[in-house]
């Protein structure tokens, strides 16, 4: 058995104290599980104490695009995030019965992920620059990946299916965690892509595939049979016959092995495979070939076959191209007609559809067009703004059907949230009920209202009382060491080691995370402020925004929440008769941590992103400019003079994902630059 923490053995006693059954969280807890088999390598947890002690966060939203007066209960989610923070925040979602697929079945049905895959190998984007290098590799990669696998099975309802996306550097080992995972059982196929594009090598074979995974959650699953075009030589080969109604092959009736039916027809006495009504009705629409001795063929009519049934190698899909209308400029986009694929055999529509690698957004905008709810999920912002483009857009993409013809709809609703990093300014402008349940949230605090002492307290921390601070009710009330005496005094016997209160940081007038009375600490969880390591007993890491187009699809954990701090950022705006500068001379992010962090000026620019004709509402990206490119250049953004149609909006994104958002016009770039 595991040595447990004392905070969790402290919560399993008093779950049974009281008499009430342990959470699904917990289950395997006191035991070890084992297997016949299983892959071993450094820093592998337990399953259980993944879905145990992984942190759930508050989704705050943004804003809601495209909204209407719709009945449905349901509307689409673009998430900025950390994905297994967020992962542990839908499987709640799943718990509570607000994750449903049209038809009511509870989880979601269609998981389809596209992970960097940790092989080190350099890719070509665009201006023929790398695309990304993954920097989690061997066993730190494996982990990364299982940690999420793990959540995903469990978001899964019970007839789904999961597709992972991988090369062939690290197939072999991800197959064997799934195995694990889902059960060997579970495994259905390893699909064969041929991306038509090789990496070719004078001394090695070119690589010209991907292998794509796919596991169900259970022997019950949605599958739709998918079929692919017949090839122009298997028509000319096989459709040799041609009538009125087209081309046709034709196809024997007789049954083989002398079974079936025994009747006369047209003078020929033998066994056939459809009963005598069947090939009368037959004769009836002219679909019988006649030999020329007499034997009768159905014609199988070009026009009403589907095509050959869809098999495990890939061979017609194509990457998405340079000059593809549907190309968005994000490194290692995937093409809609391999989405597409994918979405219309393990869906219907309604079902809900999740990517938790959302990059480019091919798997949000295919579901969208195949009218599926969808979850898109990623920790970067040029992906966020790279996918709200595409579904505001998405009107002048091809239509999946007809590829000739445009989709020519506007997206369903979608709303946009932050999970991990929040706008407090919105937090503090929510109604009271709503705050008490971020602030509860936020601090991973269970909502359970109890009383101690007459009085009323908001949830536990593990085992421990949680008050939330009523600010919005006592607004001139400050959270002083006289509240803390006058609360100790009611309630200072009747509770344990630990009491706990959350409260904005303006209505705190002490320092100190926690106030000691008597043989109890009464810790201070401040909003915002967000590392307090002695109680979660780990540091908290911010998800960080690559500085170059290589480092697009990095993977980096982030654990805990931050808040919104706007980075300080002064430019100098010129142009001449053709071109525009924008001249960064400062860039400073504001970090809030009881470890002060030192950064020189410019060192925390990520990226810089353009909208050359901003509507006065919403971001449509144009262009992204990356801090290393930027540095090369002596900090200086340069376009042509006639990209900007009105309005251009600026935002300039930090390492942590905090923005700085200006909105300029022509006039307020002089010819001086000052």
């Amino acid at each position: 058995m595991r040595k447990l923490s004392e905070h969790t053995i402290e919560r399993i006693v008093s779950l049974l104290k009281e008499g009430k059954p342990l959470p699904d969280d917990y289950k395997s807890v006191l035991f070890e599980n084992k297997r016949e088999y299983e892959l071993v390598y450094a820093g592998k947890e337990r399953a259980e104490d993944i879905l145990a002690d992984t942190m759930a966060v508050p989704l705050q939203p943004v804003k809601t695009f495209q909204s209407d007066e719709s009945s449905d209960d349901w509307t689409n989610m673009l998430i900025f995030g950390d994905n297994l923070q967020v992962l542990k925040t839908l499987l709640q979602m799943k718990h509570e019965g607000k994750l449903k697929n049209a038809d009511g079945t509870p989880g979601v049905r269609l998981i389809y992920i596209d992970p960097p895959f940790a092989t080190k190998q350099e890719f070509c984007g665009n201006r023929g620059q790398k695309a990304y290098q993954d920097k989690i590799a061997g066993s730190r990669f494996l982990e990364f990946l299982r940690k999420r696998l793990i959540f995903l099975r469990e978001l899964l309802s019970d007839d789904g299916s999961v597709y992972v996306h991988l090369d062939e550097k690290k197939g072999h080992y991800i197959k064997v965690l799934m195995d694990e995972i889902f059960g060997e059982h579970n495994f259905r196929h390893e699909i064969i892509w041929k991306r038509q594009s090789a990496h070719s090598n004078a001394k090695m074979l070119g690589s010209i595939h991907d292998v794509i995974y796919l596991y169900t959650k259970s022997r019950d699953f949605v599958w739709n049979r998918q079929f692919i075009k017949h090839s122009e030589s298997y028509v000319s080969e096989f459709y040799r016959y041609t009538d009125a109604k087209g081309k046709f092959m034709v196809d024997n009736l007789t049954a083989p092995g002398g079974g079936g039916y025994v009747y006369e027809w047209n003078g020929v006495t033998r066994a056939w495979r459809c009963p005598q009504r069947t090939m009368e009705r037959l004769d009836k629409e002219g679909r019988l070939y006649y030999t020329k001795t007499g034997v009768a063929r159905v014609k199988r009519y070009l026009d009403d076959m589907p095509g050959v049934s869809l098999q495990d190698l890939w061979l017609d899909i194509s990457p998405v191209q340079g000059q593809s209308i549907e190309k968005v400029e994000y490194p290692t986009q995937k093409p809609e007609a391999l989405l597409s694929r994918i979405i219309r055999a393990s869906s219907n529509p309604g079902d809900i559809v999740l990517d938790c690698f959302a990059g480019s957004g091919t798997t949000i905008a295919v579901a969208e067009k195949l009218g599926r709810r969808w979850i898109g999920v990623d920790c970067g912002k040029l992906a966020i703004y790279t996918i709200q483009k595409r579904l505001l857009n998405i009107a002048a993409s091809k239509d999946l059907n007809d590829p000739k013809k445009r989709y020519d709809r506007s997206c369903r609703p979608f709303t946009l949230y932050n999970a991990g990093l929040y706008d407090y300014k919105m937090i503090k402008e929510l109604p009271w009920e709503q705050y008490r349940e971020f602030a509860l949230k936020l601090f991973q605090c269970q909502d359970e209202r109890h009383v101690v002492s007459k009085i009323e307290m908001d949830g536990y921390l593990n085992s421990d009382s949680v008050l939330v601070f009523n600010y919005h009710k006592h607004k001139n009330a400050v959270l002083d060491r006289g509240f803390i005496d006058d609360l100790h005094r009611y309630i200072g016997n009747k509770i344990g080691k630990r009491f706990f209160i959350i409260a904005p940081a303006a209505s705190v007038v002490f320092l100190e995370d926690y106030i000691e009375k008597g043989k109890t600490k009464y810790f201070i969880l401040r909003i915002p402020y967000s590392i307090i390591e002695e109680i979660y007993n780990r540091g908290f890491t911010r998800i960080r925004q690559p500085v170059s187009e290589m480092d697009v699809n990095d993977t980096i954990e982030a654990v805990g929440f931050d808040f919104i701090q706007v980075p300080a950022v002064e430019c100098k705006y010129a142009r001449d008769a053709h071109e525009c500068v924008i001249k960064i001379d400062k860039f400073e992010s504001n970090v809030i941590s009881r470890k002060p962090l030192k950064f020189d000026n410019l060192e925390t620019l990520s990226m810089v992103m353009l909208d050359y004709d901003f509507n006065g509402e919403v971001f449509n990206l144009d262009e992204v400019f990356y801090a290393e490119d930027l540095k090369s250049n002596g900090y200086e953004i340069r376009f042509t003079k006639n990209k900007v149609k009105g309005q251009i909006m600026i935002i300039y994104v930090d390492i942590f994902g905090n923005e700085k958002r200006e909105v300029k016009t022509l006039a307020d770039f002089n010819s001086k630059g000052d």
